[in-house]
C-alpha cells in the first residue's frame, strides 16, 4: 500500500484524534471528517445498532440529506439488500463484495435512497466489541468517481483497532459519568431521581391525601398509587409519609 504525503498526514491526524477523549458520537463524526479526506470520498454516515429493537440509530452523517436519511431510518433500513450482509463482516468490506453493482443499481434501495444523494461506490466497516456492534462507518463516492479498491480496505483495517478502542473507551467513560450522576442525585434532597408519575403521587401524599384520593385525582388505580409510593420511599430513603413530606418540603 502506497500513501502519498498528504495521505500520511491525514492518517497521522486521524490516529491522534482517535486517542483523544471524546463522546461516542463525536468519535464517529470526527473520524468521518478525516476519512473523507484520507480516502478521497464524498459521503459518510455512521450508525449504532440497537439489538433490542433491531434498528440502526444514533445517526452521524456528512454531505448527506437529513430528509433522505430520515426515510432510510423509517423505511429503507428495513428494505436494505446490502447492509445486513455488510454488518456480518468483521473486516472492511466493499459493497460490491456483497452485491454486484449491476444488481444494486436495479434495486429500490439504490434508486429511491442512495442515488438521491449521489451515493454510488460504497465501502463499510463495522466496529465490534465481542458480539456487540458498537458503531459503523459507511463511506461512499459518487458515480463519476473511481470505485474503492484494495488500498481502501487496507487503510480501514489499519484504522480499525484504534476506532474500536476509541468507541469502547468513550462508552465506558459515559457509563461511568452516568453512574456518578445517579449517585449524586441519590444524595440530593430533591425528587429528580423519581419518575414524573412518582413525583405527582409523592407531592399529593405529602399534602395529606390518602391513597384512594390520590388515585381518583390522577385517574390511576389504588394499587398503582401504592406501587409508586413504595418505589419513592425506597429511592428517597424514607420510611413513612411524615419523612416523605419533610423530604418534599426540603426540595421545594
Amino acid at each position: 500500500m502506497f500513501l502519498s504525503a498528504a495521505q500520511s498526514r491525514s492518517l497521522s491526524r486521524l490516529i491522534v484524534a482517535l486517542g483523544e477523549p471524546h463522546a461516542e458520537a463525536e468519535v464517529r463524526e470526527g473520524i468521518g471528517q478525516r476519512l473523507l479526506e484520507l480516502l478521497d470520498a464524498d459521503y459518510y454516515a455512521s450508525y449504532v445498532w440497537d439489538e433490542s429493537r433491531a434498528v440502526f440509530g444514533g445517526r452521524v452523517a456528512l454531505n448527506m440529506s437529513d430528509r433522505n436519511l430520515s426515510t432510510y431510518e423509517a423505511y429503507y433500513q428495513h428494505h436494505d439488500p446490502i447492509t445486513p450482509k455488510l454488518q456480518r463482516h468483521r473486516s472492511a468490506t466493499l459493497v460490491e463484495q456483497v452485491m454486484p453493482q449491476a444488481e444494486l443499481v436495479k434495486t429500490e434501495f439504490f434508486n429511491d435512497f442512495l442515488y438521491r444523494d449521489g451515493l454510488y461506490w460504497g465501502v463499510n466497516l463495522y466496529a465490534w466489541d465481542g458480539d456487540r456492534n458498537i458503531g459503523d462507518m459507511r463511506i461512499w463516492r459518487g458515480r463519476r468517481r473511481e470505485r474503492f479498491g484494495a488500498d481502501t480496505l487496507e487503510l480501514l483495517e489499519l484504522i480499525k483497532p484504534a476506532y474500536v478502542a476509541a468507541l469502547k473507551r468513550s462508552r465506558r467513560e459515559e457509563a461511568a459519568a452516568s453512574r456518578a450522576e445517579g449517585a449524586a442525585a441519590a444524595q440530593r434532597p430533591g425528587l429528580a431521581m423519581l419518575s414524573e408519575r412518582e413525583q405527582a403521587v409523592v407531592r399529593l401524599a405529602s399534602l395529606g391525601l390518602r391513597d384512594k384520593a390520590i388515585a381518583q385525582r390522577l385517574g390511576i388505580g389504588f394499587t398503582t398509587v401504592r406501587t409508586h409510593l413504595d418505589h419513592a420511599f425506597r429511592k428517597l430513603g424514607v420510611e413513612n409519609r411524615t419523612q416523605l413530606a419533610e423530604r418534599v418540603a426540603r426540595s421545594s
